[in-house]
C-alpha cells in the first residue's frame, strides 16, 4: 500500500514548531493580561470567564472546518492563512475599549487560529511514516510547553513595563512576519513509499471505497472519533480550565505578586516539555495496541493530581502538583490527537483530527466560563470548580474504556492521498 512521506520532514516539523510556539504565546498572554484588563474594564469574575473563553468559541467552531479545508485545499495554504489571520486579531486585541469589543476580537482571533492543529496534523500525516507520527506530533505539542516556559516571564515583564495593549500590538506584527516565513520556507517535498503497515481501516478491512472520495458525513459516522471527541473534551477542560484560572487563583488565594507568579509558572512549563516528548514514545512504542489501558491510567492520574493540586497547603506545593499534572494531560492529549492520524488514511486525517480537536476546544470555551460562574456563585470559593475538574478526569477514563480500533466504518487508507506537490520519486 502507498503512503506519502516528505524528504524534508524535519524542516517541516521545525516550522510547525515555531508556528505553534507563536500560537500558544498569543493564546497564553490573555491569562496574564486579564489581570490589568479586568481592572481597566471593571470586569466581574463571570465576565472575566467569558473573555477567557471567547477565543475558544471561535477556535472550537473552526476545528472541523479547519480539518476539512486542510483536506480540500492543502495543509500549506491553510497554515499560512491561519497564521496571518490570528496575528492580525492578536494585534487588534490591544485596541479593545469595552467588554463587548474584547469578546468580538477574541472570538475572531480564535477563528483565525482554529485550523492550525488540524492542518498541522494533516501535514505531519503526509510527511512522516505511520510508526513515527505520534512522536512527531508530541514534538509539535511540546511547542505549547516551550511557550509556557517563556510566556510567564515575557508577559509579566511586558505588562509592567509596556502595558497590555502594546504587548498585543507587538506580537501581532511578529505573527505576520512568521506567516511570511511559512510562505517562503514551508514547501514539502513529497514522495510515495510502500508501507505494508499503513492502516487501512479502523478495523483493518480493505475496501473498494478506498479509491473513492470519502464524503464528510461518512467520516462523522465513525464511533471511534466520537469516543475521542468526548475524551478530548474532558482532558482539555482540565488543561484550559487550569491554565486560564491558575494565575488568578494563585494571586487571589495564595497572594502572589506578578513577578513571583511569572517565575513559579515557569516550573510546570519546563516539566511539560519532557513529559509531552515522553508521551509520544509511550503512545508509539510502550502502549502500541494498548491505547485503552493508557487512556484509563491517564484518567485516574488526572483525577488524583487535580485533587491534590487544589488542596495544596501552599503555593509551592500547588506548583509541585501542577508540575506533575503534565505527565497525564500531555499523554492524554497526545493519545487522542495522534490516534486519528495513525488509524485513518492520509486522505481524511485533517478532518478526523479536526473532529476530535473540536471536542477539546469546546471544553476550552466552556471551562473558563463555568469556573468563573462557580467562583462567583460560591462567593469566591473554588470548591465547585475543583469538583467540576475532578469529574472531567473521571470522564476521560470512562471514555478511554470505549476506545476500540475494531469498531467503526470500513473507511480505508490504502490509496495514495492527493498531495500539495506531485511526488517526484517513488520508492519501496
Amino acid at each position: 500500500m502507498k503512503e506519502t512521506i516528505a524528504t524534508n520532514r524535519k524542516q517541516i516539523l521545525f516550522l510547525l514548531f515555531v508556528g505553534y510556539i507563536l500560537a500558544s504565546m498569543d493564546r497564553f498572554f490573555i491569562n496574564y493580561a486579564i489581570l490589568p484588563i479586568s481592572q481597566d474594564l471593571a470586569l466581574t469574575a463571570t465576565q472575566t470567564g467569558f473573555v477567557l473563553s471567547a477565543f475558544f468559541l471561535g477556535y472550537a467552531l473552526m476545528q472541523m472546518p479547519g480539518g476539512f479545508l486542510a483536506d480540500k485545499f492543502g495543509a500549506r495554504i491553510t497554515l499560512i492563512c491561519c497564521i496571518v489571520a490570528w496575528s492580525i486579531f492578536t494585534g487588534l486585541s490591544g485596541l479593545a475599549w469595552s467588554l463587548v469589543s474584547l469578546l468580538v476580537i477574541r472570538f475572531i482571533f480564535g477563528l483565525g487560529e482554529g485550523a492550525f492543529i488540524p492542518a498541522s496534523a494533516k501535514m505531519l500525516s503526509m510527511s512522516y511514516p505511520m510508526e513515527n507520527r505520534s512522536r512527531a506530533m508530541s514534538l509539535l505539542l511540546t511547542a505549547a510547553a516551550v511557550a509556557g516556559v517563556i510566556t510567564p516571564i515575557i508577559a509579566t515583564t511586558a505588562l509592567q513595563t509596556l502595558g497590555w495593549r502594546t504587548l498585543f500590538y507587538a506580537f501581532g506584527v511578529i505573527g505576520v512576519a512568521v506567516g511570511a516565513l511559512f510562505y517562503f520556507l514551508l514547501k514539502p517535498k513529497f514522495v510515495y513509499v510502500d508501507n505494508p503497515e499503513q492502516p487501512i481501516t479502523v478495523h483493518g478491512a480493505a475496501d473498494q471505497k478506498a479509491q473513492e472520495k470519502i464524503p464528510y458525513h461518512q467520516i462523522l459516522k465513525i464511533p471511534l472519533l466520537w469516543s475521542l471527541f468526548i475524551a478530548s473534551f474532558a482532558v482539555y477542560a482540565i488543561n484550559w480550565g487550569t491554565a486560564s484560572w491558575v494565575p488568578t487563583y494563585l494571586v487571589s488565594v495564595h497572594g502572589l505578586d506578578l513577578t513571583s507568579l511569572g517565575l513559579l509558572q515557569m516550573i510546570p512549563a519546563v516539566t511539560s516539555i519532557a513529559f509531552i516528548i515522553f508521551a509520544g514514545y509511550l503512545v508509539d512504542k510502550v502502549f502500541a495496541g494498548k491505547e485503552k489501558l493508557l487512556g484509563v491510567l491517564c484518567g485516574v492520574g488526572l483525577t488524583i493530581i487535580v485533587y491534590f493540586m487544589f488542596n495544596a497547603s501552599s503555593a509551592g506545593m500547588f506548583v509541585f502538583y501542577q508540575s506533575v499534572l503534565p505527565i497525564f494531560t500531555g499523554t492524554a492529549i497526545v493519545l487522542v490527537t495522534t490516534l486519528p492520524i495513525k488509524v485513518f488514511s492520509q486522505q481524511i486525517s485533517g478532518s478526523a483530527v479536526g473532529i476530535v480537536q473540536s471536542g477539546g476546544q469546546i471544553a476550552g470555551f466552556f471551562a473558563p466560563i463555568l469556573i468563573g460562574y462557580l467562583v462567583d456563585s460560591m462567593n469566591g470559593s473554588y470548591t465547585g470548580a475543583i469538583w467540576m475538574l475532578l469529574g472531567c478526569g473521571v470522564m476521560y477514563g470512562v471514555m478511554a474504556l470505549t476506545i476500540s480500533l475494531k469498531k467503526g466504518s470500513s473507511l480505508t487508507g490504502n490509496q495514495p492521498p492527493s498531495v500539495e506537490e506531485e511526488p517526484a520519486v517513488q520508492t519501496t
